[in-house]
């Protein structure tokens, strides 16, 4: 059974804009850190963005900066990727991930992710 479903993505033209969501029936997300990874054909696994727990600022690879925003929605335990000004570089397989033990209190950054979704594909073309 997983623990995160993902939903979102598709096909979208360059410039268009796609929402992932992630959320989970077995534990709150909105005290863990979250993060979104993607992963393209032929290419290792990239980490997009993540949200700590509390306190820190969201991160983002410079890829996507100005382009990508992460939330959460505490009424519906979801955690959002919004992706705007997409690219045709940003087409690959989106997952999120998290750590249920350790993610309410370690950093994002250094969490070691062991609980993912089951991933969704993105992918951007004219």
């Amino acid at each position: 059974q997983l623990q995160l479903v993902q939903s979102g993505g598709g096909l979208v033209q360059p410039g268009g804009s796609l929402r992932l969501s992630c959320t989970s029936s077995r534990f709150r997300l909105d005290n863990s850190a979250i993060g979104w990874f993607r992963q393209a054909p032929g290419k290792e696994r990239e980490a997009v963005s993540c949200i700590s727990s509390k306190g820190e600022r969201p991160k983002y690879v410079d890829s996507v900066k100005g382009r990508f925003t992460i939330a959460r929605d505490a009424a519906t335990n979801t955690v959002y990727l919004q992706m705007s000004n997409l690219k045709p570089e940003d087409t690959a397989a989106y997952y999120c991930a998290t750590d249920p033990i350790y993610g309410s209190t370690m950093s994002c950054m250094t969490l070691y992710y062991n609980t993912w979704g089951q991933g969704t594909q993105v992918t951007v073309s004219s």
